[in-house]
């Protein structure tokens, strides 16, 4: 019966377990946003193929798509962002018939402009909203991880671009080295093998470790605090056991 407390108990677990599913699955949702960021974060640090720097692009096309998605963008924002995501794509096929040197800066200088407009379209949505649930907090936590990612591409296109080795001493330095200075610099870790050897890297260095600290302290801190696992998730019904 529908009203037996044993019953209600048993469909507890499984709504919760189906809403957890939907929060990463669901192509409205920031929890699919994250497992994307994951995704680019995996790719761009493991793959050195020439072909992997187009294949990285399409997946940052996808991880923008989905957060205009779950950020309800007004219909200009997603014109105008689909227009230039179709310029990304042209930009990541092009990457297969150009140099390597000159596919990693075009690659890292368009990829750093998508990550830089995703989390500022993620902090305006989550600003709007009344209820701090689960996916306030993804949204706060996927904007944070784009924040790394949009300074480790910055790394990569000055390294690209700039005269001298970024790291100086220590050499131009892979993708993933960038990853990790960037996510070590935002989170204020400084392990101190890898520094930027000249301006703008250690100006922008500076900067990451700024916004990294004042976002997590404020707003990831506050989204944490206040966040009441299942508040705004529609509450499970009688068919939700069938």
């Amino acid at each position: 019966m529908a009203d037996d407390p044993e019953h209600q108990v048993q469909q507890r677990p499984r709504a919760g377990s189906r809403r957890l599913l939907q929060a990463f699955s669901s192509p409205d949702s920031y929890g699919l946003v994250l497992v994307l960021i994951l995704v680019t974060y995996a790719l761009s640090a493991t793959l050195t193929a020439a072909w992997a720097v187009s294949l990285v692009l399409f997946v940052q096309i996808a991880t923008i798509w989905v957060t205009l998605q779950a950020s309800q963008a007004h219909r200009h924002l997603r014109q105008v962002t689909s227009a230039l995501l179709v310029v990304t794509a042209a930009a990541a096929v092009l990457n297969l018939f150009i140099s390597r040197d000159l596919a990693d800066g075009v690659m890292a200088v368009v990829s750093g402009l998508l990550y830089v407009a995703a989390p500022i379209i993620i902090i305006r949505r989550l600003v709007q909203r009344r209820t701090v649930d689960t996916q306030t907090l993804l949204g706060a936590i996927a904007a944070y991880l784009m924040a790394g990612m949009a300074f480790a591409f910055t790394y990569r296109a000055l390294g690209a671009l700039q005269a001298g080795p970024f790291f100086g001493s220590q050499g131009e330095g892979s993708f993933s080295q960038d990853l990790f200075f960037s996510f070590t610099t935002l989170t204020t870790t400084g392990y101190g093998n890898l520094v930027p050897d000249a301006n703008p890297g250690q100006t922008l260095a500076v900067l990451e470790m700024l916004i990294g600290q004042l976002f997590l302290v404020t707003a990831v801190a506050r989204v944490v605090s206040a966040w009441q696992p299942g508040q705004g998730l529609k509450p499970p019904t009688e068919h939700d056991g069938n």
